[in-house]
This record gives C-alpha cells, sequence and structure tokens, in this order.
C-alpha cells in the first residue's frame, strides 16, 4: 500500500474515532463500534460526506425519492475489495435486518461495475423493507482497490395511533353509485400498529371498529426466528359482525340485506399461523395454516337458500395453504421496473367433519418495465380457478372482488369459479418534486414530503367462467370484458398512492373513479 493509501486510510480511522466520541453530532453503526442516539446528519448530499470526498475519490449515493445513479468519477479501479461496512442512521432498526439484504460481502474483490451494480440492488432491497424514508450507499475509496462501504438510513416513523375511517364497501364508486352515498356504511375506530418492534422489523396490529362493521384484530409477525435469517412466523386473529351483508347479486351487482329487527346477520372469527422461509433474496415461501367459524342469522336464507350449502347456519372449516412469492420490484408500494410472480394453492376443509371441501388456485404476475426516466410499461396477469362447482357465498370469487378487476368494472361484480384478468397501463412522470419542512415539523421522520406525479394510459381486459351460468348474471359472465382510459397517480410521503381515473368500458359506461393504492 502507497503512502497516500496508508495517509487515507489513518485519516478515515481518524474520523471514525471522532465521530464515535462526538456523541452529540452523530451515531456510526460499525459492527459493535454502537454507541448512543445523537444528533442527524444526512449523507450523501450533507455535511459528512463533503468531508469524505476531500479526500476520497468516489462518492455514490441515491435518495429513496430520486432512485438515479450518479455520475461515476473517470477514475474508478477496475476492481476493489470491500475492508469493512458502515452503517448510520439505524437509530432503532437492527444492523442484522439491514445487513440481511447486502449481497455484498467484506474481504472480496469486485470488478467495478459489479459493485455498482450491486450497490443499486441492495439499496432497493433495504428500501423496501419499508422501514426507511432514504436509503444511501457509499463507497469510499481508502487505497488503490480498496474501499470502505457506508449505508445511510433514515428511518421512518414505526409506532402508528391509526384512526379508523373507511367504507365498508369495495371502493369509493361502489358507495357513492350503487349504495348512494349512505354514511351508514362508514366504518370508524381505532388502531394501534408498530412496524419494528425491538428494530427486527417485526409488525404489530391491534385494532377495533365499530359502524358498519364492528370487529377487532390482533396480528403479530416475526420475519426472523433464527439465527441465519430465514425463518419466520406470523399469528393473526379477527372477529366481526354485521347487521347488513352481501347476500347475492344480481345484474352483476352485489345484493345487501338486513332483516327487521336490525339484528346481527352474520358474526365470523378467524384464526391464522403462518411460516415463512426466505432462500434468497427474492424468493419467499408461506404456509398457512388457518380456521374460520362463520353463523349467519336463518333470515339470510329467506334471500338466498344457497348462501351455506350444507344445510346449516354455522360454517366451520380448516384450510391450508402454500403461497410462493418472487418479489423483485424497484419499490413494492408503486413499482417502475422488475417483476413480481405470486401463486397460492389453498385447500378448504382438512378434517371430515368441515363443511367446506374445495381447491382454490390462484396467480398474480407482473412486469414492470422502464423506458427512459420519464416513461415505464406495466403489466399483469392475474388467474383464479376454483375446482368446485358452487362455494359458500362467503368464497365467491370474481372481478370487482380485490384484488381482481377491470378498470371501467368498479361498480359491477362478475361473479364466477375461474377467471382471467389482463391489467396494462402506461406512465409518465410529470412532476417529481418534495418539500424540506424540518423548519416546521422537528422530526426525521416527516421531515420531507415527496411528490411523485404519473400520468397513466390504461387497458384492461379479462373474463369470467361461471359454471352455473346464472341467468341474472349473464350480462358480463361469460364473455370478453375490457375497459380504458386515462389517470392521474400521485405517490407521496411513505409511499401511500391516490389514484384518479376516467374510464370507459365496453358496455359504453363511463365513470370517474378514484382509489387508494397502486393497482397493481
Amino acid at each position: 500500500m502507497g503512502k497516500t493509501a496508508i495517509f487515507r486510510r489513518m485519516v478515515f480511522n481518524l474520523m471514525l474515532i471522532l465521530f464515535h466520541n462526538f456523541k452529540n453530532c452523530l451515531k456510526v453503526h460499525f459492527y459493535k463500534l454502537c454507541t448512543k442516539k445523537m444528533q442527524k446528519f444526512h449523507f450523501g448530499y450533507g455535511f459528512v460526506s463533503g468531508i469524505f470526498l476531500l479526500f476520497m475519490s468516489f462518492s455514490f449515493g441515491i435518495k429513496a425519492q430520486n432512485e438515479e445513479k450518479e455520475d461515476l468519477l473517470d477514475a474508478a479501479p477496475a476492481r476493489v475489495l470491500i475492508n469493512n461496512i458502515y452503517i448510520i442512521g439505524n437509530e432503532k432498526t437492527k444492523k442484522n435486518i439491514i445487513l440481511r439484504e447486502i449481497d455484498l460481502q467484506t474481504g472480496i474483490y469486485y470488478d467495478w461495475e459489479e459493485l455498482i451494480q450491486t450497490i443499486e440492488a441492495d439499496k432497493k432491497k433495504i428500501y423496501n423493507l419499508q422501514l426507511f424514508n432514504s436509503v444511501e450507499i457509499t463507497p469510499l475509496l481508502t487505497g488503490t482497490e480498496q474501499i470502505e462501504l457506508l449505508v445511510a438510513v433514515t428511518e421512518r416513523w414505526y409506532i402508528i395511533p391509526n384512526v379508523i375511517l373507511n367504507l365498508a364497501d369495495r371502493n369509493l364508486a361502489e358507495w357513492w353509485t350503487n349504495q348512494n352515498r349512505d354514511l351508514s356504511r362508514v366504518n370508524f375506530g381505532g388502531r394501534l400498529i408498530h412496524n419494528n418492534v425491538g428494530g427486527r422489523n417485526e409488525k404489530l396490529r391491534v385494532g377495533g371498529q365499530w359502524g358498519f362493521v364492528r370487529s377487532f384484530e390482533i396480528l403479530y409477525s416475526k420475519p426472523y426466528i433464527d439465527k441465519n435469517q430465514k425463518h419466520g412466523l406470523a399469528a393473526q386473529y379477527t372477529y366481526f359482525t354485521q347487521k347488513t351483508i352481501p347476500v347475492r347479486s344480481d345484474n352483476n351487482r352485489q345484493i345487501f340485506y338486513r332483516n327487521e329487527n336490525e339484528e346481527v346477520l352474520r358474526r365470523n372469527s378467524s384464526a391464522f399461523l403462518r411460516y415463512t422461509y426466505r432462500g434468497s433474496y427474492y424468493n419467499f415461501h408461506f404456509v398457512t395454516l388457518g380456521y374460520t367459524n362463520t353463523r349467519i342469522n336463518e333470515d339470510v336464507f329467506t334471500q338466498n337458500p344457497n348462501f351455506f350449502l350444507h344445510g346449516d347456519n354455522r360454517l366451520n372449516f380448516f384450510l391450508m395453504s402454500y403461497n410462493f412469492r418472487h418479489d423483485n420490484r424497484d419499490n413494492i408500494a408503486y413499482a417502475t421496473e422488475g417483476q413480481l410472480l405470486s401463486m397460492t394453492l389453498t385447500r378448504y376443509g382438512l378434517l371430515p367433519s368441515d363443511d367446506v371441501n374445495d381447491v382454490e388456485f390462484s396467480m398474480n404476475a407482473n412486469k414492470y418495465k422502464r423506458i427512459n426516466s420519464k416513461f415505464h410499461i406495466v403489466s399483469g396477469l392475474s388467474f383464479n380457478y376454483f375446482f368446485g362447482q358452487n362455494q359458500p357465498y362467503t368464497l365467491v370469487r370474481g372481478i370487482g372482488y380485490n384484488p381482481n378487476f377491470i378498470r371501467g368494472y368498479e361498480l359491477n361484480v362478475i361473479e364466477g369459479q375461474q377467471l382471467v384478468v389482463h391489467k396494462n397501463s402506461l406512465r409518465y412522470k410529470l412532476f417529481d418534486f418534495g418539500f424540506d419542512v424540518s423548519n416546521v415539523v422537528p422530526m426525521d421522520e416527516f421531515s420531507y414530503f415527496p411528490f411523485k406525479f404519473y400520468i397513466s394510459a390504461n387497458y384492461d381486459h379479462g373474463f369470467v367462467n361461471d359454471k352455473n351460468r346464472l341467468p341474472e348474471n349473464l350480462r358480463l359472465t361469460n364473455r370478453y370484458l375490457f375497459g380504458y382510459g386515462l389517470g392521474i397517480d400521485l405517490v407521496t410521503l411513505y409511499d401511500m398512492v391516490f389514484r384518479l381515473e376516467y374510464s370507459i368500458n365496453n358496455q359504453n359506461e363511463r365513470a370517474l373513479f378514484f382509489n387508494i393504492r397502486a393497482p397493481f
């Protein structure tokens, strides 16, 4: 190692010692070099990176709200050795949760181009934990072919008291048009969400709800229960009651029923235990064991004698499902590049005493392709197949039930045993900006408000096969359906998505629809 390289290494180590002792300014994690909470500094464009750049020949960093590569210096070496990995900014999150997403390793030589590509992929994986507002990864040259890797994150707010105020209907258009803006169909309540229990990316959700649907839920998920961080567990319990329930569909629209005494018509309790195996960065395996108990009022059978198929007002069954999920997207909340594949096989009825005996297979395959910095294309294929001829109405599927929809048919439910839907969008990034509100909101987690606006041109099409060919729904079942239109999407703080779309379907019906969350 030359004198210049030795000098750089000495300066680098000296800087780390200063950071460690200057506790009122910075918090540094270097494996076990971790002390107390200190005041923030944003690396990459901030004060500290400016100092590093005085003696480092390269700095590479990307904000979560601007995921594009910075210009690289011309004098980059052909290959480099990573000596150490430093993590800063993770005041609550354990470093092993972040290191789990990093493919780069110390003590290994990497070609420069391979290093840059791997940094880009690792940064996306860390951001998709949905624990951080921004992620920067900076290789710092300390010798001719040696670097220190600096990972800088800005954490989100993890404990969220959530006020529940939503509609019981499938979407806003259903409530506005089909239900005549009935305010009695509003749900209200409270929910406590902790998205990073113990800094281990564990999730806790406890909530109670009143209004149209009264419910209680509790969920706890632990992504890793082993030292190698491959196996995880989750458990959930839900209980809800309804005085007004959908009992059937007519002319491809839901029919709701409430009896004269306004009694509870449906009581439902369910419990699930889920095992997760993550053998690689992008592949997940889920095995779920669940139990569902549903009891309905006898009056429901006056509206639909086939609401349940076994001649009783109680429906009890165990289920088991296996799900394979390949997820390699740049942003899981609103992707512009990558792919997603999810396949699920579910067995309803594990015991001879169970009231359901059926098998369901579902698949979702989405492709996201960035054309340039402004345009990207999204295409998603959904498929659902029930092997049985009939299902209890509580298990009925179709277009119009989440996640299967065709834009332009938001007011309809097209029910059947098999369906296929193909959704497509061409999106153009209209604006990409943000506001630094740190002077007004003195909290790192809310100090920057990003705004991304996209214009989308959409075309969806699909088909539902109803084996029973119910005459009251033949207008839309067993025939080719399509819808198209334009929309504008807003992606903002914590990857929240708001969509406003104008769509026309092949029945020449047209309307303006508002939705929350990305379509796929």
